[in-house]
């Protein structure tokens, strides 16, 4: 049975995911931003908190663990490429590695480029994956660390999975990755109905993640850099993906 799966609003910008499995009553978080809100949404339904997974090391990412894991004593998982700027890990996990959530395995996957060492993790029964700051709703995140080199061949990965995956990314950064996306691809109608869908939802102050796999590859600019549409927009026809992405990325950065 597919994991129960809720958003979790943090500090300005930030989601948390509660990952519930009804069977068992045990539960699991990916990322830990700040520790209050994921401590109000269990109290509110009577969960408590069996393991924390992180992606990365930013401080938006893991400053809620200690809190977390002294009130609830829950096991923390993170890459251990990355485990010397992690908060103390019970399982160091390596990508490519699969390993067992409730029942469930989920899959390590290197989606270094936001920094080095980021994961994703891939639930294939939920049909789920948690990319946090590398693929984002219409976008991907900054190369802090990482070259466009890299970042192009982790989003590769992303896109390699099951067009149905929902992508439950780390920020609500999509309208703004909207506006941007516009200015790359603004004859492409995919994007022009996802515009007016997300204008609509944040008027409301709704979520725009998750988001299925297919809609991004339709629509996101850093996912399309390969396309011919993208490479025409550019003026770029000639050219490699991989630079193209990077040229994206750079417009991106200066937007």
């Amino acid at each position: 049975m597919p994991l129960e799966i809720i958003t979790l609003p943090c500090l300005s910008d930030n989601y948390a995911y509660l990952l519930h499995d009804a069977k068992s009553g045990r539960t699991a978080l990916v990322d830990a931003p700040e520790a209050a809100p994921v401590k109000a949404a269990l109290s509110a339904r009577g969960w408590g908190l069996d393991a924390i997974l992180l992606t990365h090391h930013h401080y938006d990412h893991i400053d809620g663990v200690e809190e977390l894991r002294r009130t609830y004593g829950a096991s923390v998982y993170g890459a251990k490429a990355d485990a010397h700027r992690l908060p103390p890990l019970d399982h160091a996990v390596s990508v490519d590695e699969s390993f067992d959530l409730f029942g469930e395995p989920v899959i390590v996957i290197d989606v270094s480029g936001h920094t080095i060492g980021h994961i994703a993790f891939y639930l294939p029964d939920s049909a789920a994956v948690f990319t946090a700051d590398s693929l984002m709703a219409l976008g991907c995140g900054r190369l802090f660390e990482g070259s466009p080199a890299m970042m192009w061949d982790s989003l590769q990965r992303l896109m390699d999975l099951p067009p149905e995956t929902l992508v439950y990314s780390g920020h609500e950064y999509t309208q703004s990755n909207a506006r941007f996306a516009e200015t790359i691809e603004p004859d492409n109608p995919a994007l022009q109905a996802r515009v007016a869908d997300i204008d609509a939802k944040r008027a409301k102050g709704e979520a725009t993640v998750p988001v299925i796999l297919q809609l991004e590859l339709d629509t996101n600019p850093f996912l399309r850099a390969g396309t011919d549409e993208i490479k025409g927009a550019l003026r770029l026809q000639d050219t490699d993906d991989e630079h193209v992405f990077a040229e994206i990325r750079k417009r991106k950065d200066n937007f």
